[in-house]
């Protein structure tokens, strides 16, 4: 592997030698990766069929494009020619992908085979990107894009063989937000029998966390929704004890709709804004986990100091050990959750 200059630089496990500029960052954070689809002995090659972006990302794009989706792909195109990865510039979020394992490295420690069928369950912000289809099969209308192309997963990255008994797409869906649900459970859990918010308990992280909070020990659980579409499908889908219709960017709206504070709040929207309203809702003692890309964290930060707020909040990373079979048990064993997933498909 050589870098812009021309000069041979070390295989790294967390992809340094990808990284184009600027020098000394990691991957996620560059402006440009080397996205060759040259296997380094560490990595592995991916033959890509399918992205999903993050939800915050694709709002972001269909709203500044006014949901012309020929606008949106040819967004999303000149985001990965330019930066060699799909990392949005104004959420700085992704998404993951699926496809095929074309090439293994022989040092790769994934654990994958030439021909395996996997899901990467690590950023796009960090994974080497190709396109080498133009994203012809893509409408740019929805957050699923086929696609034709070429990723690269270093040594210390995540990915998991797509389950035989799901629809790629489905499977994708589930994984794209596994973190959450996992870490749902892990916080409730550390709780005695704890009162459970979700803000954005319809979407797919949001019912994931719902099922996740229930199976773990919630004694109750409570849904914020923008729509009374919305509200409907949740309550169809018997997630939760209480489905509120509220604007989660209105603070004390939301409080007051919500009633009771809770003892876990789990932000899932992927609209900005909704920082104040998480705090707001939320009992001295609990916990806030944001699992918003549209998060400001220093809004979080700072307005939870203002008003005096006793409350542990965390960031979502994405990644908990067991977190894709987590969700895709839940997936199985909820018909609410599978109804919610299949009808956004």
């Amino acid at each position: 592997m050589t870098d812009r200059t021309g000069t041979s630089t070390a295989n790294s496990a967390i992809g340094l030698h990808r990284v184009l500029t600027p020098a000394g960052v990691l991957p996620q954070a560059a402006d440009r990766l080397d996205a060759s689809p040259v296997c380094g002995p560490d990595e592995v090659v991916i033959a890509v069929e399918r992205l999903n972006l993050d939800a915050a990302s694709f709002r972001q794009l269909s709203e500044v494009h006014a949901g012309d989706g020929s606008a949106v792909r040819s967004a999303v195109l000149g985001i990965v020619a330019d930066r060699g990865k799909m990392q949005n510039p104004v959420t700085g979020s992704g998404g993951m992908l699926v496809g095929t394992v074309a090439e293994v490295g022989p040092a790769s420690p994934l654990g994958l085979s030439v021909g395996d069928r996997v899901a990467t369950l690590v950023s796009l912000t960090l994974t080497p990107l190709r396109i080498t289809d133009g994203l012809a099969d893509w409408d740019g209308l929805s957050e699923q894009v086929p696609c034709a192309g070429t990723a690269v997963l270093f040594a210390r990255s995540i990915a998991a063989r797509l389950p035989d008994d799901l629809s790629p797409e489905l499977a994708l869906a589930v994984m794209d937000v596994c973190g959450a649900p996992a870490l749902t459970a892990r916080v409730v859990s550390s709780y005695p029998s704890p009162r459970v918010l979700v803000i954005g308990g319809g979407g797919k992280s949001g019912s994931l966390s719902l099922a996740a909070a229930r199976r773990a020990g919630a004694s109750s659980c409570v849904a914020v929704v923008p729509t009374e579409r919305e509200a409907a499908a949740l309550r169809a889908a018997g997630l939760a004890d209480d489905v509120v219709v509220c604007d989660a960017r209105d603070p004390v709206a939301l409080a007051a709709a919500v009633g009771e504070p809770a003892d876990v709040t789990v932000v899932c929207v992927d609209v900005p804004g909704c920082e104040g309203a998480s705090i707001l809702a939320t009992a001295g003692g609990g916990t806030v986990i944001f699992f918003s890309m549209a998060t400001s964290f220093a809004a979080a930060a700072l307005g939870a100091e203002g008003l005096a707020a006793d409350v542990t909040m965390l960031i979502g990373n994405g990644y908990v050990p067991g977190h894709s079979e987590l969700a895709l048990d839940l997936l199985r064993s909820s018909s609410g959750v599978r109804a919610l997933f299949e009808a956004r498909l």
